[in-house]
């Protein structure tokens, strides 16, 4: 039987202060009809997360339930926020935390210090000092205020999230001195880093009017670390219903000894409950198998994993609406399921010389495209040698990636013209009072950020910016930095909103490459990827400043504003200090062999892209004749793909066409290295909770559903933590080396074809593959004989000669020639009609 929504009141027991909701009394259910629906939501389209057997109308309540489920309806603006133990413990996280996590960053396998475990850690911390530390004042301000407060606690997480993952930008400062041997000093790098870090900030911060106030804005992630929160601070408000059972206390308890207990066993003790390609395991050296059905190099069709670091790796299930998930799981059946083994095992972009799914960028020979090859020593192009080596393979995956990227790009602006251009509007002239929202108008009622903050941020990292590009020799002109905040500018809003929606954001890293890589391809590309990727990337910021508001938490602007500032600077200043350490004190720093684990994985990637998009440029891979070009045509797909449902929806607007949004493309975005391991699952836990608990427990599902995958997440996210720094990290290792690493259950992920990403087909040793520059390889017929217009130092195109002649007429001799001994031979009119054309590769 449906459970039916919770009737809501306000908290028993306490009396409602001047800030609490509007109605303390018994609320009165109104009738809504669609105008009032869009009044009520802020809406101005068909929100896919509206769920209207679920709507109420009350005034002091969110109409989403997932919103009413996570978030509090009251507030108590008295509520010590910025006091002394809060900075203290802020700045320490926000110097602890990302230097750790920076030189983990680098490391393989490696650990990650993520957001909910910095928010578990701060609650433990706060409440010892506020039980310990004295009752003293320092020039006025009190050491410790009286009891920590829940405000306390998301300020200072959020100090110890802001900059707590590797800034992007430091993947430059690596690259330039990996891949291109080029180190600046300490000014350059800082300037590269705040910029691109704070820039960001600064375009979140002018756009929360359309990313955050809107009620329909509910960013989805975030109310998982906002149950987590008030769970934490035993918090109760009328959103979390009267179903009795367990507390959400305990329950979380109970959920996080669980995840904590349960992740030994497939992340150290029996790995291959994690990997658990089992078909593999009947065939491990089948290439084919190991393609479709393995999970390091394969398309993961075994789909079975018992370990929710895999579920959970492209976000919790829990967190994101199922109407999403199937976007997402549709676009991955279609596109990874279907499309991509059709053309890998057609040999489309010659995909049976490399494995199917793969990050590395591959040579004609199936080895790791070595840059140094075809760079002049500017570090730029050398267009001959990089004839004479060979073009850049992508795996079939890879290349489908790409692919969907450009897709979604299209597909994200024309979605937004047809469904939210009316909202971008109506909400360019709104202010925060006048939202209908509950949380908007109690967030009203403290003074806001003034926008020129904003702009201020925003001016003078942009003249950083220009500074480190103008002083340093980085070969970037100034019209590319500005192009690439044109693009961020264009997109933050449509993807900003498309993520606040369905929990899925769009890069825009792939666009920005394309464009600027078609006007220049130098090694600055690295730069400017960057300076326009990292930018929007950062716009994100919303989900860590603004959206707050959104949470419900009700932290007062201003503080939030300069505590993020403060922490980003710290933060990004101490990883650039472990960064130097690390290239400076640990030898043979990013070497694939490196002792110690230090092969810097992420580099690698950032290195190929800079490869793709600035050395060699998109014009050698993508435009037309070059092997991905047909990729070029899912610019045309995503233009036209959401028109279809929105007519469609327009026609009747209840059918399922109106759940159809861009999420399809680029909900699969971390493919490769992702795999359905990451997705099947996810999208089958998912539709357990998201749909069918929701729709028939509905009581349980608002009372829990959050406060689970916030147990889930912290109970891993220790546990990883524990299981490293205990049994991985000491002794280089070895500890367990000799038995547990040694078993069947922790070895039989790893071997055979899908682990070494063996092709289905295989080249002898010097043998090539792929296409390449067919200049003066050709054979013409004279006579009785073949004549083979090719240097004679190229044998390989000798062989396919012989070949093909000998299948079509065995009396025909082979005789190769330089082609411009052709006036000696005085053979000119006979090379009119060719019988072949020789390519170095396949012909």
């Amino acid at each position: 039987m449906t459970d039916q929504a919770p009737q809501y009141s306000t908290e028993e027991g306490r009396i409602p202060s001047a800030f609490d909701v509007e109605k303390a009394e018994s609320p009165e259910t109104k009738v809504i009809d669609e105008l009032g629906i869009a009044e009520l939501t802020g809406a101005q389209f068909d929100d896919p997360n509206l769920d209207k057997d679920q709507l109420v109308a009350f005034d002091d309540e969110s109409p989403y339930p997932e919103v009413r489920s996570a978030v509090a309806n009251t507030d108590d603006p008295d509520m010590p926020v910025t006091t002394l133990r809060t900075w203290v413990i802020g700045i320490a996280w926000a110097i602890l935390i990302p230097g750790l996590n920076q030189f983990f960053f680098f490391r393989f396998p490696s650990v990650t210090i993520g957001g909910i475990v910095a928010q578990l850690l701060s609650f433990p911390v706060g409440r010892a000092a506020a039980a310990w530390l004295p009752n003293w004042h320092i020039f006025g301000v009190p050491i410790n205020p009286g009891p920590f407060t829940v405000k306390e606690h998301v300020l200072i997480t959020i100090m110890a999230t802001v900059g707590a993952g590797s800034a992007y930008a430091t993947d430059i400062i690596a690259v330039q001195r990996v891949y291109y041997n080029q180190t600046y000093n300490f000014s350059y790098q800082w300037f590269v880093v705040m910029s691109t870090q704070l820039i960001g900030f600064s375009i979140g911060g002018v756009a929360r009017r359309f990313l955050v106030s809107p009620p329909s804005m509910i960013w989805p992630a975030n109310l998982v670390n906002c149950a987590l929160f008030n769970t934490l601070h035993s918090q109760q408000y009328a959103g979390m219903g009267t179903r009795g059972g367990v507390s959400r206390e305990r329950f979380f308890v109970y959920g996080f000894i669980a995840s904590f207990i349960w992740y030994f066993f497939p992340g150290y003790l029996f790995q291959a409950l994690s990997y658990f390609s089992w078909v593999t395991w009947i065939a491990p050296e089948n290439t084919k198998v190991a393609g479709l059905f393995g999970y390091v190099h394969g398309m993961g069709m075994s789909v079975i994993t018992f370990d929710w670091s895999q579920i959970a790796y492209i976000g919790s299930p829990l967190a994101t609406p199922w109407w999403a998930e199937a976007n997402i799981f549709a676009g991955f059946v279609f596109f990874f399921w279907f499309l991509t083994p059709v053309l890998h095992y057609t040999n489309t972009w010659f995909g049976e010389f490399m494995p199917i799914s793969s990050r590395t960028s591959y040579d004609n020979m199936m080895q790791t495209y070595d840059v140094k090859r075809i760079l002049t020593p500017e570090s730029t192009i050398n267009l001959e040698a990089y004839h004479s080596y060979s073009p850049l393979f992508l795996s079939t995956t890879f290349a489908i990636s790409y692919g969907l990227s450009f897709a979604s790009i299209t597909a994200t602006l024309v979605h937004a013209f047809l469904y939210f251009r009316k909202q971008i509007w109506v909400q360019a002239r709104r202010s925060l009072h006048e939202q209908p929202d509950i949380h908007a108008r109690l967030m009203s009622k403290y003074e806001q950020v003034p926008e020129w903050w904003y702009m201020t941020i925003f001016l003078s990292m942009f003249t950083i910016g220009i500074i480190s590009i103008e002083v340093w020799p980085t070969e970037m002109p100034v019209w590319a930095f500005v192009l690439a905040l044109l693009i961020s500018f264009t997109y933050v809003i449509p993807i900003g909103m498309i993520q606040a929606i369905t929990n899925q954001q769009v890069g825009l890293n792939v666009i920005t490459e394309l464009i600027i890589g078609h006007a220049i391809h130098t090694l600055a590309e690295i730069f400017r990827k960057s300076n326009s990727a990292v930018q929007i990337c950062s716009s994100r910021t919303p989900d860590r400043h603004d959206d707050v508001q959104d949470l419900g938490l009700y932290l007062p602007p201003k503080p939030m504003f300069w505590s993020q500032v403060v922490a980003t600077v710290i933060a990004g200043t101490v990883q650039l200090g472990v960064q130097a350490w690390m290239f400076t004190n640990i030898p043979n720093m990013c070497d694939p062999h490196q002792k110690d684990g230090f092969i810097c994985p992420s580099t690698e990637v950032f290195g190929t892209a800079s490869i793709i998009w600035g050395v060699i440029g998109p014009a050698l891979q993508f435009s037309k004749g070059q092997t991905y070009y047909p990729l070029i045509f899912f610019f045309l797909i995503g233009a036209i793909a959401p028109v279809i449902p929105w007519a469609i929806s327009k026609r009747y607007p209840n059918s399922f066409f109106k759940y159809i949004k861009p999420v399809i493309f680029n909900g699969t975005g971390l493919i490769p290295p992702a795999t359905a391991i990451n997705y099947v699952p996810w999208a089958g836990v998912g539709f357990i909770f998201q749909y069918v608990i929701r729709r028939r427990h509905f009581s349980w599902w608002t009372k829990y559903n959050y406060v689970l995958s916030a147990a889930l997440d912290s109970g891993l996210a220790v546990s990883i933590l524990v299981i490293f720094f205990c049994l991985q990290f000491p002794k280089n290792g070895t500890i367990g080396a000799d038995n547990i690493a040694t078993w069947w259950g922790n070895t039989v992920p790893f071997t055979g074809a899908d682990n070494a990403g063996t092709p289905v087909r295989q080249l002898a040793p010097g043998e090539k593959f792929g296409p390449t520059h067919c200049f003066n390889s050709m054979i013409y017929q004279l006579g009785n004989a073949a004549i083979l217009e090719m240097p004679a130092a190229s044998t390989r195109g000798k062989e396919h000669a012989t070949n093909y002649v000998k299948r079509r007429k065995k009396d025909i001799k082979i005789f190769q020639v330089n082609p411009l001994s052709y006036n000696d031979l005085n053979i000119n009119a006979q090379r009119s009609n060719p019988m072949l054309q020789v390519c170095h590769g396949t012909p």
